[in-house]
């Protein structure tokens, strides 16, 4: 049995920005004894890199387990709502489809998309899109009302947001303080390791001040400040796979409806973001640096704006991968500090999300078990990779033949992993599943039928139906999508009615 004296009492979160103040939403939310001091260290003087606005669906939760009501968080964030991603000239020019969020069909247990491939070729099938309730409203910019709705599978309808990364801090920063959190105005400098161990015993700021604490979460950013500085623990290069390594970011102004997708344009170095705030759009082109340099790339992303500018470009530099782990001694590493993956699909807070869920299912106590260590890292890491192989999946199913980047991506070697699913899917288009995967079934769907691949052979279950049965049963599904369609309301009406931000 673990003794009192074992116990966690202090723990420093070095970094603010969104990984740093959602360490210490949590923390406050989850020690609510009084018995642990939680401190954040920030330096006004450092700024973030708060590009990552848009979300996916589990970040509600996130906000729900906080107790944070949505109306509320929206108003604060000048945040909207999002449905999923339109994806634009990936698989060739002048293409596009939509990874929609939610289940395509009307039952989770449903082969739609196996019966789909059957008919696709007689011509009567229609878009795989037709299938999925969140695609058909989010085209027309409206989402669902789910408080007046009729009834209906509105189980398969699924959100995320879009919102001011930096708003959502300043929110959880008064969220956090308001229950114990500790803020620190201070550049830590360095960190002193413990004899014997090389655990972090103390943070040095620069001012002189020294910072103790049993426990450390590095929120630092790309700079790994204790994760990496200190306790060297090296990181996992994943350019050869992603070879995006630079990005360009602007704000601009709004112009038309907000659209409750966010809308990723494939260029000839790389990717243009879009993602529709209430007061602005955020909008970014991650390019890779052999093939356009830095002024090239503003210039592309600023003509292709939908309203002026609000701001100068800003260029960031990074390095895709991961460190080879993510809790190392008594520190763990989140957000920027533990890896980068480009937000092709918006997973940056998600990965913040779920290491801190990890964390607390396996909180430590100050002998800080390697068994804990171990499994934290398992999990953790194995959730980076599978999300880097549905990243890597974008670009290497692609048909483009404009510009070097698209013909080096299609013929690149990608990892065993993902060369595994292809072949799977290919075989019978069936998805495969691992234990660690963050996206199911319909999001792999999504992008693969979206960027036409296509598998040699169907379900032979399915292949066994009649047509007629199976045209008619296609029909009826996207009869009764277009029906509880009708029942959506317009995003813009309903932001102004229920979430309007302060104006900016």
């Amino acid at each position: 049995m673990t003794h009192a004296p074992d116990r966690i009492r202090s723990i420093a979160i070095v970094g603010g920005g969104t990984a740093g103040w959602m360490a210490a939403a949590v923390c406050a939310r989850k020690l609510t004894d009084g018995s642990c001091a939680i401190t954040l260290i920030e330096s006004s003087e450092i700024g973030t890199v708060g590009v990552g606005e848009a979300t996916i669906p589990p970040i509600r939760l996130f906000n729900q387990a906080l107790g944070i009501d949505e109306n509320e968080f929206l108003r604060a964030t000048q945040g909207t709502f999002k449905l999923g991603i339109e994806f634009q000239d990936w698989s060739r020019v002048g293409h596009r489809y939509m990874h929609p969020f939610g289940i395509p069909g009307l039952s989770p247990e449903a082969t739609v998309h196996q019966r789909w491939l059957r008919l696709r070729e007689r011509g009567d099938a229609g878009t795989f899109e037709d299938y999925s309730l969140n695609a058909v409203i989010a085209r027309r910019d409206r989402i669902a009302n789910l408080a007046g709705n009729p009834g209906g599978p509105w189980h398969m309808y699924a959100y995320a947001y879009h919102f001011d990364a930096g708003l959502y801090a300043a929110f959880l920063r008064r969220y956090s303080e308001a229950r114990g959190v500790q803020r620190i105005d201070g550049k830590v400098v360095d960190a002193e390791l413990r004899a014997g161990d090389g655990f972090i015993e103390a943070l040095r700021l620069a001012d002189g001040r020294r910072i103790e604490a049993d426990f450390y979460i590095d929120c630092s950013g790309f700079r790994g400040l204790l994760i990496e500085q200190a306790l060297k623990t090296g990181y996992e290069d994943w350019t050869h796979w992603l070879p995006c390594d630079r990005a360009v970011a602007v704000p601009c102004e709004n112009a038309g409806a907000r659209t409750p997708y966010t809308r990723s344009t494939a260029r000839s170095a790389g990717w243009q973001w879009r993602i529709p705030l209430q007061h602005r759009i955020g909008n970014g082109y991650v390019f890779c640096s052999r093939h356009i340099g830095d002024d090239e790339a503003s210039a592309t992303l600023l003509a292709n704006l939908d309203g002026r500018a609000l701001a100068e470009p800003r260029v960031l530099r990074f390095t895709t991968g991961r460190r080879r782990k993510l809790w190392n001694r008594n520190c763990v590493a989140l957000g920027l500090a533990a890896g980068f993956l480009e937000p092709l699909e918006s997973t940056s807070i998600h990965l913040i999300q779920k290491s801190l869920t990890h964390l607390f299912n396996l909180f430590p106590d100050r002998r800080f078990s390697p068994v804990l260590l171990d499994e934290f890292n398992r999990v953790a890491l194995a959730e980076y990779d599978h999300i880097r192989d549905f990243v890597v999946l974008h670009y290497k199913a692609n048909s483009r033949d404009d510009a070097p980047l698209w013909r080096d991506c299609r013929n690149m070697s990608i990892p065993e992993s993902l060369a595994h699913r292809l072949e799977f899917f290919r075989n019978s288009g069936r998805v495969l599943r691992y234990p660690a995967d963050l996206f199911a079934a319909p999001n792999w769907l999504a992008v693969l039928l979206g960027q036409e691949v296509w598998p040699d052979h169907g379900d032979p279950l399915v292949l066994r139906h009649d047509p007629d049965r199976l045209r008619a049963d296609l029909a009826e599904i996207r009869a009764t999508i277009g029906r509880m369609a009708e029942f959506s309301v317009s995003h813009d009406d309903y932001l102004a009615h229920h979430c309007r931000g302060s104006p900016a």
